[in-house]
């Protein structure tokens, strides 16, 4: 049997609001959701698994009907879906909320319940959050009811405030498959049985790197996991080594032709490295329109001789705090000396 496992997607989200492309992002999360149902759909997926967190915060009327609908655009596969600690039961159930297709199956007691499906030859276990917080590690030592059929359990957490979980968690506990969701990258605690999905769309600058959803199968010999990239865009970092003859044009150049090269859909974080050479400032906000640039960290320092500034500035304060730091050969000594002649050149505060 083919399924599906996506979690955090966060629909409503509004990724790095106030930059010119957050209103793309809330609509690209929607599409790729759309993506990965239909997607379901074409492959004759049994089950497709949402591990939480299918929203950003409580859901509106418009948006439960529109998720509604396009699970019942895929009649032959069974929807079980829980709540996170975003999306979590607040008020009306969700089962009460509006008229969900016979395929759509929602776990949201506060205890574990089990859905079973005899055609399918699976249970799928789980309970949804009716908080924002669950401190307890309620996933220890859970048992399924037996083997008589595949198990598989649906489960949100992963930090002491969100169900702590480790890599421990589920040795031991006989699920066939484990479906992971709140945490945002995609990663396995236990090959082909426990995994994190990860969310559809990066939805934060931390979230580098792929992202998308699990596709798996059960069969008789075990549990096999694929994952599937389907986000519209990455998160990425660029490192721009500075020098002394680096100028502000050589280095819009230099970002321009760097994004060019990852993907001018990308978002990217932007750090400069290096020694720049005395006198030259770099422009941040001429770097910000060369593609959708999030963030410049200018972590560049001044290149100077320790030598030559002592015989320049004799007698000052200059050559004083060098003389009382130069001898400690400790990392952080060295960047306190670097940090100090820096202020004391630029601020003009260096002479007697």
């Amino acid at each position: 049997m083919k399924f599906f496992h996506i979690a955090d997607v966060h629909l409503g989200a509004e990724p790095d609001k106030g930059y010119g492309w957050s209103a793309d992002r809330s609509r690209e999360i929607w599409e790729s959701f759309r993506y990965a149902v239909q997607q379901a759909g074409r492959e004759h997926a049994g089950l497709f698994l949402v591990a939480g967190d299918l929203f950003h915060r409580q859901p509106l009327a418009g948006e439960l009907k529109e998720v509604n609908a396009l699970f019942a655009s895929i009649p032959d596969t069974k929807v079980v879906l829980i709540a996170g600690n975003h999306d979590y039961i607040k008020g009306k159930p969700m089962k009460e909320r509006i008229q969900w297709a016979p395929n759509v199956f929602w776990l949201e007691n506060e205890e574990m319940e089990v859905v079973e499906f005899a055609d399918l030859g699976v249970r799928v276990y789980g309970f949804s959050y009716h908080s924002r917080e669950i401190r307890e590690p309620r996933y220890e030592q859970l048992r399924p009811k037996d083997n008589v059929c595949k198990n598989i359990l649906l489960a949100h957490g992963g930090d002491e405030k969100h169900v702590p979980i480790s890599r421990d968690t589920f040795l031991g506990t006989k699920f066939d498959y484990v479906a992971l969701g709140h945490i945002h990258k995609p990663q396995i605690l236990e090959k082909d049985r426990a995994v994190y999905a990860g969310s559809l769309e990066p939805l934060d600058k931390n979230e580098t790197g792929p992202h998308g959803y699990m596709k798996g199968e059960l069969t008789s010999q075990g549990t096999s996991i694929t994952f599937v990239p389907c986000a519209r865009r990455e998160y990425k970092r660029i490192k721009i080594q500075v020098k002394e003859q680096t100028t502000q044009f050589s280095l819009e150049d230099t970002l321009e032709k760097a994004i060019q090269e990852r993907g001018v859909q990308h978002l990217y974080c932007v750090t400069l490295e290096g020694n720049r050479a005395f006198g030259t400032e770099f422009l941040p906000d001429r770097l910000y329109p060369l593609g959708n640039v999030r963030e410049i960290q200018d972590n560049t320092r001044l290149a100077y001789s320790v030598d030559t500034l002592k015989e320049k500035y004799k007698g000052s304060i200059l050559e004083t705090y060098i003389r009382l730091l130069e001898e400690e050969d400790t990392e952080e000594w060295k960047k306190a000396l670097g940090y100090g002649v820096e202020a004391l050149l630029e601020s003009g505060e260096e002479m007697p």
